[in-house]
């Protein structure tokens, strides 16, 4: 049990940092799950990419797979699938899957963010889908293919339908979201860590506007943050640097691995960058137990989050295990006395 009154749960986005490849940080996405597993977090998502050299996260239902098979009791998900990439009726087919040899512990978060032009069309998305303007309709069916008995329908998600139906996640990052999962009476995950200004205004929105379903009688809401955290504030402050780069270069357009600690102190940042850099190192829960507890609890009461989906961007791997181990300490998960050692590359 943890001593807060809401659970702490890990979002991955498989990053990949300088000096490694992606195969090792696809090891270090299991290695970590393993560690969340036992620290006590209540869930593990991992995120979907494409076209970029600086994260591995590409095919969601694989590696959702690989964790789950690689862990015990966490629940293990997909934060999230962009349906508009893909068929839903073979969404539900991995899900059913998915759901099937862990029953009990598979999420499913669908979203519905756009590519870029080149990769849509790779992907073979349908027209429409860039636009959102299929969504309504691939959601629909992808819930009739959970919600079907076996062989009821012309096409039957086998082995999906009803009974291995993983709960259904509505993400987004605005308004229009969280008017969707309340009206379907679903959970909502908000992608806070990307639009923060609409958090607040989203949250309300959808505990105002829900209705209570046959999966959920009263809202219940996600919310990601930006998180590191270290053994003290300075050696946390410094770690972030790999998080702060890589803002300033995202908005340049750079999409490849993750720099160093070093290499972000080494940055020529303008004051402009420096002041950018300022203001979001305040936004996120980063310092030592103390500040990243009280940072966190501050953070869930503004926003009403039920629950806390810590995002740590740390260039270091074994650093990166010890930044969840840190936050999970200071908030007594019932594992995290003794955090085990990391031994992934």
């Amino acid at each position: 049990m943890s001593d807060a009154d809401f659970k702490l749960s890990v979002l991955d986005i498989t990053p990949v940092p300088t000096g490694s490849t992606p195969a090792d940080a696809i090891r270090n996405s299991v290695d970590l799950a393993t560690h969340a597993d036992r620290l006590g977090y209540h869930r593990y998502w991992v995120a979907e990419h494409h076209n970029t050299t600086g994260e591995a996260s590409s095919a969601p239902a694989v590696l959702v797979g690989q964790i789950a098979a690689a862990t015990r009791s966490i629940r293990v998900g997909a934060g999230g699938v962009m349906l508009p990439n893909h068929s839903s009726l073979v969404v539900a087919e991995q899900f059913g899957v998915l759901e099937a040899l862990h029953p009990g512990r598979i999420d499913l978060g669908i979203g519905r963010a756009p590519v870029d032009p080149l990769t849509a069309h790779a992907l073979e998305r349908p027209a429409g889908a860039q636009n959102g303007s299929l969504f309504p309709r691939q959601l629909s069916d992808l819930i009739g293919y959970f919600s079907a008995e076996s062989g009821a329908e012309p096409v039957t998600a086998v082995p999906a339908s009803a009974a291995n139906h993983p709960p259904l996640w509505i993400l987004g990052s605005s308004p229009s979201s969280a008017q969707l999962a309340a009206a379907l009476g679903l959970p909502y995950a908000f992608a806070n860590h990307l639009n923060g200004d609409a958090c607040i205004p989203s949250m309300e929105l959808y505990r105002q506007q829900f209705r209570p379903s046959a999966v959920l009688e009263r809202p219940y809401a996600i919310v990601t943050a930006m998180m590191v955290a270290a053994d003290t504030d300075a050696e946390a402050e410094r770690l972030w640097g790999t998080l702060g780069l890589a803002a300033i270069k995202m908005r340049k357009g750079y999409l490849g691995p993750y720099s160093s600690p070093e290499e972000a102190a080494e940055y020529p940042y303008t004051p402009l960058e420096r002041e950018f850099l300022a203001s979001r190192l305040a936004r996120h829960l980063v310092g030592g137990p103390e500040a990243v507890r009280r940072k966190t609890e501050d953070f869930v009461a503004r926003t009403g989050a039920d629950e806390l989906m810590a995002f740590s961007l740390v260039h270091d791997h074994t650093a990166r295990v010890r930044s969840h181990a840190v936050l999970a300490e200071a908030f007594g998960l019932a594992g995290a006395a003794q955090p085990a050692l990391s031994h992934a590359g």
